[in-house]
């Protein structure tokens, strides 16, 4: 069975690696990085997922404007799986709004999220809001004295900002449980900007999103260069995918498939575990997945234990490419 941890300060256990719901957003602009996905292939997925061992998900207001959370949960129901059985994280959209919607537009997450109660509510990032991010934090903290959701995180929130909210937060008697920031292999800037150790200092779970880089390092571009013409401009920019991409990034592939060979699994897992071991309990994961063999693969990753010198021999050769 595999091992859940804590999610911050809070009293909800998580396994280490959630599902990421972005790819359950329908038509829209996440349709440009993914396909839109059916009911009943979100529903195959989901299961996939639950079957896999992976106890907890994680969408947002602005996926789809609640498409993606009601997507999920419908699934959930389709499974025959209950509020008691999983957790769900959701997240608050700032563009161009005040502290107060967090309050007025609390109602349609939860309507959305159709009886699922929302255990982690996050302001979805630093910027964009027309409020500050002290006046934001007080807004998320009102909602969980009124019992609307069991507990407060941030994405893309800087040390200094993080800093900030848990200040907040114990003027209430509550903590900031976690930060949704990018980590990887290829994207461990968390090292060196202070994200890292203000989480361990404050016991902030960071939840890393993109963990496999949009696929990069599964190392399917790797293989077939000619899948970089399938991949949607958007994402494709934003990967930084390219042939000079492929070819620095290569050591890094080649290492992944030595171990994955060695163990039995695949380059996916390797990266994955990597993540979720490399920094102790302070990262879990959320990758995404749009066909259930790739949700089986991403919980199947969990059980995966590479060696310590395996995973500092992996952090060396990533190194020089963040």
């Amino acid at each position: 069975m595999t091992r859940t941890r804590r999610l911050g300060s809070s009293d909800i256990e998580i396994t280490p690696i959630g599902l990421g719901c972005m790819q359950f957003a329908g038509p829209g602009l996440v349709a440009q990085f993914y396909p839109e996905l059916d009911g009943t292939t979100i529903t195959t997925v989901v299961r996939a997922a639950l079957d896999s061992g992976i106890t907890w998900f994680d969408t947002a207001e602005m996926y789809g404007g609640g498409h993606s959370e009601r997507a999920l949960t419908t699934a959930l129901r389709a499974t025959g799986t209950g509020p008691e059985d999983v957790s769900i994280a959701t997240k608050w959209a700032p563009l161009g709004r005040t502290a107060g919607n967090i309050g007025r537009t609390i109602d349609d997450r939860i309507a959305a999220l159709q009886g699922f109660p929302i255990a982690l509510h996050q302001i979805h990032q630093p910027y964009g809001s027309l409020s500050s991010l002290t006046r934001q934090v007080h807004a998320m903290a009102r909602l969980q004295q009124e019992g609307k959701i069991a507990h407060i995180g941030v994405s893309s929130f800087s040390a200094r900002q993080m800093e900030r909210a848990d200040v907040v937060l114990r003027e209430y008697g509550s903590r900031l449980v976690s930060n949704q920031v990018q980590i990887s292999l290829l994207h461990r800037k968390v090292e060196d900007n202070g994200v890292l150790e203000t989480a361990r200092r404050l016991g902030v779970t960071l939840i890393a999103f993109s963990p496999l880089r949009s696929g990069l390092l599964t190392g399917k571009f790797h293989d077939s260069p000619e899948l970089l013409g399938s991949v949607r401009p958007i994402r494709k920019a934003l990967g930084g995918f390219n042939r000079r991409t492929l070819t620095r990034t290569a050591p890094l592939i080649d290492e992944l498939r030595k171990l994955a060979a060695a163990y039995g699994v695949t380059p996916t897992q390797v990266a994955l575990a990597w993540l979720i071991h490399y920094y102790g309990d302070t990262v879990v994961a959320i990758p995404g997945a749009s066909k259930p063999h790739q949700a089986v693969e991403l919980g199947e990753a969990m059980s995966l234990r590479l060696t310590d010198a395996e995973l500092a021999r992996l952090g060396e050769i990533s190194a020089p490419l963040n």
